[in-house]
């Protein structure tokens, strides 16, 4: 499928501020499952754009405005292509959950099997994710399971918790949204030895908010495959992948600082589009 999306983010100053320093995660990378036709972003006031690939490979782009300024809009264009990844049964076994330690020597999957900002791997976890997986033998069964606990006893609450939320409150609250749902996913997976990333993206069915928080986890001789514990199913088409990383804190659309007032607004919109 074609998508063309649209994020626009704008924040308004009750005084103006100088030194503004600022990092976008807006632009997706390419894989086997979608190609970027078209991007760009806009920033007013004008300012020169730089980019780089960070650790997990995805594209950030940097940027400075000196000079004082009352508002700030980062507005990025894109034009995706989607495929949908080839479907694992609902009863697959692709790969015994007793075995699932040999994960762990495949390259670059040790930062996805350890704790992290927003993720915990505490003994309560570890008790959740066992009674909750009890009798389950496989590793994709497994991950399905931890997403339908989480969507069957979990409440989504729009503003019940913020972008710093750990997912200790979150388990303890029972409430929450996406990132929040993926946070608890990346935890219950990770203390069983499943490697698992949180991805930041969009769905493209839905605008209401900025972006969309799911999962990936590592099945051995299959790769990786995306779960949505927000909407308790696999990922398809309609996801649009930003970036990816051990948690929130490696993926967020925007962060920076600057010298000035800490009265501000900020109003984020984002509008999606089919295009065939």
């Amino acid at each position: 499928m074609k998508w063309e999306i649209i994020h626009r983010t704008q924040y308004n100053y009750a005084s103006p501020v100088r030194d503004s320093f600022n990092e976008a995660r807006l632009q997706p990378f390419s894989d086997a499952w979608q190609t970027v036709d078209y991007f760009l972003l806009k920033i007013l006031p004008a300012a020169r754009l730089r980019h780089h690939h960070d650790f997990h490979s995805n594209v950030v782009h940097h940027f400075e405005i000196t000079e004082p300024h009352s508002s700030l809009l980062v507005e990025s264009h894109l034009r995706v292509t989607t495929r949908p990844p080839p479907v694992l049964a609902d009863a697959a076994t692709p790969w015994p959950l007793a075995r699932i330690g040999e994960a762990a020597q495949e390259a670059r999957i040790f930062e996805f099997l350890q704790e992290s900002r927003f993720v915990d791997l505490s003994p309560e976890t570890w008790r959740l994710a066992l009674d909750a997986t009890a009798g389950v033998t496989d590793t994709w069964q497994a991950a399905r399971t931890i997403m339908g606990l989480i969507h069957g006893q979990f409440q989504y609450v729009p503003n019940a918790t913020g972008v710093h939320t750990h997912m200790r409150d979150v388990l303890r609250e029972k409430r929450g949204v996406c990132q929040d749902f993926a946070h608890v996913m990346l935890g219950l997976c990770r203390v069983l030895k499943i490697p698992a990333l949180y991805v930041s993206g969009y769905l493209a069915t839905e605008t209401a908010s900025a972006t969309h928080a799911w999962v990936e986890v590592l099945i051995p001789g299959v790769g990786w495959r995306g779960l949505d514990p927000t909407h308790n199913r696999p990922t398809d088409e309609t996801y649009v992948k930003i970036a990816v990383g051990r948690d929130y804190a490696d993926v967020p659309p925007m962060t920076g600082n600057y010298k000035g007032t800490t009265d501000r607004q900020m109003q984020v919109q984002v509008n999606i589009q089919a295009l065939g």
